[in-house]
């Protein structure tokens, strides 16, 4: 018999925005315990890439794929799967930390405030956890998307310069998480400017 796929693939893409031509044929595939380093110049389509496959954008041609199946034929249970981090953070400003966290995670599964806690102090904003979102700084607040994503209990994580206004402390928290995640059997993928020095050798996706 064989073994059922698990994991995600992209067959063939083929994606446009507007008149340019941005995916070109495109296909990969993503196992238990892979991390990708989607690389290319600016404007290459990185970010479509991602939000290709999460399923905002739909390919000209080609498909995405998980678990074997196309990601239409169960929506929900591949939203269920599924953790995506743009550049947008994606916080409720008038909500603290926590209570965005709560809210967040809320909708997809129980919520462990000890686990909220604990990431959240792992990030390095324990201490302005109940502060509005909106009085936080750029890096706190993509630190507290971070925690999303690391409580959001996802096997695939597609994120979008997920270091973005980060010191290279909190650079380091998040490549810690990003390796624990891969350790436990999960994937990802992920756009980043430069070399990711905190992860060794990951894959490598290039887009020309």
């Amino acid at each position: 018999m064989t073994e059922p796929a698990r994991g995600l693939e992209a067959l063939h893409l083929h994606l446009w925005r507007g008149d340019r031509h941005v995916l070109k044929g495109l296909s990969f595939s993503v196992g238990p315990g892979e991390l990708v380093h989607v690389r290319g110049p600016n404007g290459v389509g990185k970010t479509s890439l991602l939000r290709t496959l999460a399923g905002f954008l739909y390919p000209e041609e080609g498909e995405v794929r998980w678990c074997g199946q196309p990601i239409g034929a169960d929506r929900d249970g591949y939203a269920a799967a599924l953790a995506y981090l743009g550049h947008d953070n994606g916080l409720k400003g008038d909500l603290s930390a926590r209570e965005n966290l709560r809210y967040a995670l809320g909708l997809r599964h129980a919520v462990d405030p000890a686990a909220v806690t604990a990431t959240l102090e792992r990030l390095g904003v324990g201490a302005v956890a109940d502060l509005p979102a909106r009085s936080l700084s750029a890096g706190q607040r993509r630190r507290v998307a971070l925690a999303r994503v690391a409580l959001a209990r996802a096997s695939l994580w597609l994120l979008d310069e997920p270091f973005t206004n980060l010191d290279a402390a909190g650079s380091a928290a998040g490549a810690e998480l990003l390796l624990e995640h891969a350790a436990g059997g999960g994937m990802a993928l992920l756009t980043a400017h430069g070399e990711l020095e905190a992860i060794h050798r990951p894959r490598r996706l290039e887009l020309a």
